[in-house]
């Protein structure tokens, strides 16, 4: 299954249920503000690492760029994906669950 994340974790639990109820081997697409979550040095970033260890995470990098932030911020262990790779995850997953 494929979850996305379109909320920031410093404004909403969205990302905390997310990862409470993913299954492991889940993909996780971080969209919209939601990308907040994978940047370096912010104090979600053991969680983020910690739920790479069985679940696969992803980010949205033209959301990483629309928001005035760099690839090169995003913590290891996440992947960056463009719109085709958004795509791609979509139809790669059986179900889509959007976490709002």
């Amino acid at each position: 299954m494929l979850h996305t994340v379109n909320k920031s974790p410093f404004e909403k639990n969205s990302l905390d249920t997310c990862m409470r109820l993913a299954k492991a081997g889940s993909a996780i697409l971080l969209i919209e503000d939601g990308v907040y979550a994978a940047i370096k040095g912010t104090e979600v970033e053991a969680k983020m690492k910690a739920a790479a260890g069985d679940k696969k995470l992803y980010v949205l990098g033209p959301d990483i760029k629309a928001r005035g932030l760099d690839e090169g911020q995003v913590i290891d262990g996440i992947t960056v994906v463009d719109y085709g790779g958004f795509v791609d995850l979509a139809a790669e997953n059986d179900k889509v669950q959007a976490w709002l």
